[in-house]
């Protein structure tokens, strides 16, 4: 049974070995954007590409949530909840 766990988290998305990014580097990231308190921070998988999806909260009260590349580093979507 060890086999198989250790096989599937081999080839599963959410090993690091298939991120150059790191999730403290993806919050840096997102910030540099959209300063302000993060209030949530995951890893996803959307449409075959690997996502940190990060949401911030400003000063101001706003949320926003921004998606981070994995791989590249580059912000693929900023949002306003």
């Amino acid at each position: 049974m060890a086999n198989i766990q250790n096989d599937y988290w081999e080839n599963h998305w959410q090993n690091p070995k298939y991120r150059n990014i790191s999730f403290d580097q993806a919050i840096s990231i997102a910030r540099t954007r959209v300063p302000g308190e993060v209030v949530k921070a995951e890893l996803d998988y959307d449409d075959g590409v690997l996502l940190y999806e990060i949401d911030i909260r400003t000063n101001e009260g706003l949320k926003y949530e921004v998606k981070v590349d994995a791989v590249t580093g580059q912000i693929t979507k900023l949002k306003l909840d």
